[in-house]
């Protein structure tokens, strides 16, 4: 009998996973991953981590499946937190969830999981794993989930061959009404429990709050670049080759104090975001302000006037060497090879087409269509029907 571990978080996916696997003959064991218990750092009484670990435990009670806590929040603190807050101090914006399971999901805790003798680690995430023998091996393949509204691929961009082989996705067949249902059929109490929002970790903590905890307030200048700034409108030149136009394309907006007029001050660059809209606190403009660019070193939030600004949106990105993770590893590019892919900035935005361009340095993903506030230190993930290829960090 093949033994699983389930993370169990208290959610009405995981608890589904663990049902499932139950009734497909596996030995199943359960595990709540405690991974945050900094109270200096929340901003409400809630205690969502007490609640939800007691909502495991007696999911896992009716399933009659051993249940345990693992407290992995030093390892968390290590590689999320502190992390993250070395990231928004560079003017950066990572994603934590990507990270949550690639260096804690799929790999503390599946370390946890071996050393118990399982075979299998499973979460509830909303994606589909396939094999194929290529040349002899076996391939493991990262596919979409069934419920296109869903999908939570883009969450597992950084999983390698060796994480996938152990890892197993049981409701990524299912819709998230199926998913329900079987719970409520199983009597499960978490059938109606609303989805969990926020950070993998934090549960209710909302992220400026937090930031503000760990990074000093800094007041600075809010400045508005008009729409026909002169680099806007600047002519195309004639590119000697193709790599020479893709990084012409990729390269940033530079922005400085005098190129727009002052509309107010901010408590710090490192709070915002590109493409933020909300917490700005600026009035009088006939559109919404948007963030276009942060500037850390001076501390100072360059933004646009509407969601169409020419300031939010590029056409090209770029990858380095080091940040370009391929979990389809045989379809690894070579310097001037090209792909034709479908690629997302970030989670639920839908695929869009483009072309990734290897070159000595990294890789350029040249999309078709121009794309809003692509932002430095999140991740680019490229897919072909339904599979994910590959992702990395923008750079």
């Amino acid at each position: 009998m093949k033994r699983v571990v389930v993370g169990l978080s208290g959610g009405v996916d995981s608890s589904v996973t663990a049902h499932l696997l139950k009734e497909q003959g596996y030995e199943v064991i359960g595990l709540f991953m405690k991974n945050w218990h900094d109270d200096s750092v929340t901003i409400s009484n809630e205690c969502p981590w007490l609640e939800d670990s007691n909502d495991a435990m007696i999911v896992a009670e009716k399933l009659g499946i051993p249940f345990q806590v693992v407290d992995l929040s030093a390892q968390y603190k290590e590689r999320i937190v502190d992390y993250m807050f070395d990231e928004y101090s560079k003017g950066r914006t990572p994603n934590p969830d990507i990270l949550c399971n690639r260096e804690i999901k799929f790999d503390v805790f599946m370390d946890i999981a071996l050393k118990l003798g399982a075979d299998y680690v499973a979460t509830g995430h909303y994606c589909r794993k396939e094999e194929e023998i290529i040349n002899g091996k076996s391939v493991y393949k990262l596919l979409a989930g069934k419920d296109v509204n869903k999908d939570q691929s883009y969450f597992l961009c950084q999983l390698s061959q060796e994480q996938l082989v152990k890892a197993l996705f049981p409701i990524g067949e299912l819709t998230k009404p199926e998913v329900r249902e079987i719970a409520k059929k199983a009597d499960l109490i978490t059938a109606e429990k609303k989805d969990s929002q926020g950070l993998c970790f934090i549960g209710k903590v909302r992220l400026p709050e937090f930031l503000q905890q760990k990074l000093e307030p800094k007041e600075g200048v809010i400045i508005n670049i008009p729409v026909d700034f002169a680099e806007y409108i600047k002519a195309v030149p004639e590119f000697e080759n193709k790599e020479a136009e893709l990084k012409f394309f990729a390269t940033k907006f530079s922005y400085q104090k005098e190129d727009g007029k002052i509309l107010g001050k901010h408590q710090g660059a490192h709070y915002f975001t590109k493409g933020q809209r909300k917490g700005l606190n600026v009035g009088g403009t006939k559109e919404a302000l948007y963030v276009i660019e942060t500037d850390v070193e001076e501390n100072v939030i360059y933004t646009g006037e509407g969601k169409n600004h020419t300031g939010l949106y590029k056409k090209v990105l770029f990858v380095s060497n080091e940040e370009i993770h391929w979990i389809r590893e045989d379809l690894i590019l070579n310097s001037g090879e090209t792909m034709q892919v479908e690629a997302r900035i970030r989670y639920r935005q839908a695929l869009e087409k483009a072309t990734l361009h290897k070159v000595e340095t990294g890789l350029y993903v040249a999309f078709e269509n121009k794309q809003s506030a692509i932002q430095e230190g999140q991740f680019v993930a490229w897919y072909q029907n339904e599979e994910l290829l590959g992702s990395g960090v923008i750079s």
